[in-house]
């Protein structure tokens, strides 16, 4: 029997690259997404698509019971729809926690839970760690984030936990990047531009992940079966921003780059004025004071030890690797 898996926040970066790797493994595979959503890269002909508010409990109880009806429950299920910017802190508590809350209660409810959950999180919900000897996050330190953004994905992961019997596994992952991604690729157009800009001179560890392999990794928990655990998804390697810009520098032949390092109170006040701005015209600003405590924060490093041992998840890309397919992409598509 061919399984069935629904993946929310298809129409988002990470969402495209998990829809197409259930694609190739045979999964009948089931797109959320909204009336609203950019379907540019969803355009495999095997793609179902289903659309579900999460404003309206009432519509979307109705389109999950319609469906189960009609198709059955889905084996799995990933939730990937988050916020990462906002304007207030009620937008973070909606979109990350309350969005999630009412999908698992909905499921539960119409008798439609799923072998597996798997929740898309974040390594900030761990909040600020060793900054002076820069010892990698361990499964075993209880979180506390210090960004709204953190403490909402932190909310939806303790909710989880306190569903007896429920069958979930919650990736934190660090920051992921590849095609289609824009962070990032601002990062690397500046690079081409010959600047590269960081914050603070503090020595920053970072961690990355492929898009490519965090969507393996998906599928490797929940084939594995649900796990009941948080897991750090990473590359097993830490780099320097120094790092990281002689890696895009190299890919873009540009073999000289002006560094240029913002001062923390800098950097502050731009996030400042930039939150304001957004505020004012009610448009999510990617500069914020939570954003700010983000970029401050000096060690990202994570231990991956228990994804290894538990469903067998190692990065297949570097650094090098990633950043080349990546770049490769950005020009094919013309935005480098």
């Amino acid at each position: 029997m061919t399984k069935k898996i629904l993946i929310t926040g298809a129409g988002g970066f990470i969402g495209g690259f998990i829809v197409q790797e259930a694609i190739n493994r045979g999964y009948e595979t089931w797109a959320a997404v909204r009336k609203s959503t950019n379907r540019k890269f969803l355009v495999d002909e095997r793609i179902h698509f289903i659309e579900l508010d999460f404003t309206d409990a009432d519509a979307l109880r109705s389109t999950l019971q319609q469906h189960v009806a009609e198709h059955g429950k889905w084996h799995y299920v990933v939730h990937n729809l988050g916020a990462t910017k906002a304007t207030n802190y009620i937008d973070f508590e909606n979109i990350n926690y309350y969005y999630m809350k009412l999908l698992v209660d909905t499921l539960k409810d119409i008798e439609a839970v799923p072998e597996v959950f798997l929740l898309m999180s974040s390594l900030s919900v761990m909040g600020p760690g060793d900054e002076k000897n820069y010892t990698p996050f361990k499964s075993s330190r209880i979180p506390a984030p210090n960004t709204r953004y953190g403490l909402s994905k932190a909310k939806a992961e303790n909710y989880l936990r306190m569903q007896q019997d429920f069958p979930y596994t919650i990736f934190r992952c660090t920051g992921v990047y590849g095609p289609h991604e824009r962070d990032y690729f601002l990062m690397m157009k500046s690079i081409k531009m010959r600047f590269d800009f960081s914050v603070g001179f503090k020595k920053q560890m970072l961690t990355f992940i492929y898009v490519k392999d965090l969507a393996r990794a998906v599928m490797l928990a929940l084939e594995k079966g649900p796990l009941r655990n948080a897991y750090f998804i990473s590359e097993d390697k830490g780099y320097t921003q120094k790092e990281f810009r002689s890696i895009v520098a190299k890919e873009l032949n540009r073999k000289f780059v002006i560094p240029i390092v913002c001062p923390i109170w800098l950097v502050h006040c731009v996030c400042a004025c930039s939150q304001f701005i957004g505020k004012v015209t009610g448009k999510p600003s990617t500069l914020n004071l939570d954003k700010f405590k983000i970029l401050k924060q000096r060690n990202w490093l994570c231990d991956t030890t228990d994804a290894k041992r538990d469903f067998g998840f190692t990065a297949q890309y570097s650094l090098e690797q990633g950043v080349h397919e990546a770049i490769e992409w950005y020009k094919q598509a013309g935005w480098l």
